[in-house]
């Protein structure tokens, strides 16, 4: 005489959901919690989720490095706009490259405080918080 397979019940994949089944897996000293967690849906909803994906890709940091580029020309002086420009920003450091060392040596010497208090009152201490001027 063949065992016939027992057919699943709606719902019941793996794991001992009913009352008699949990007896008999404690009665036969089988651990079933795994079995009953692996059951339930782990997921989170998107409204808790996204915020968390949407800060791993940096999109922030891209948002005011890519802000802080369209208003360069308009906060420091034209003059100094014609040598330097901004070109990335890291961890609170804004990186300027400037086409000559007679400019940069004028930049650092006489411009550097006003340049970066212009830019702390547009766009906040935390974002800029220090310039890195370099010939390139």
């Amino acid at each position: 005489m063949s065992k016939l397979p027992r057919p699943e019940r709606p719902g019941a994949k793996h794991a001992a959901t009913t009352p008699r089944e949990r007896v008999l897996a404690a009665w036969r000293g089988v651990d079933i919690s795994a079995l009953e967690s692996a059951g339930k849906n782990h997921g989170r909803s998107l409204a808790k989720l996204l915020p968390e994906v949407m800060g791993g890709l940096g999109l922030e940091r891209r948002r005011a490095e890519a802000e802080i580029v369209k208003v360069w020309n308009h906060l420091v002086d034209p003059s100094v706009a014609a040598h330097a420009q901004p070109t990335g920003l890291n961890k609170g450091t804004l990186f300027v490259s400037v086409d000559s060392s007679a400019w940069l040596d004028e930049i650092v010497r006489y411009r550097r405080k006003e340049i970066l208090d212009r830019l702390q009152h547009s766009f906040g201490k935390e974002m800029v918080k220090r310039i890195s001027f370099r010939v390139g």
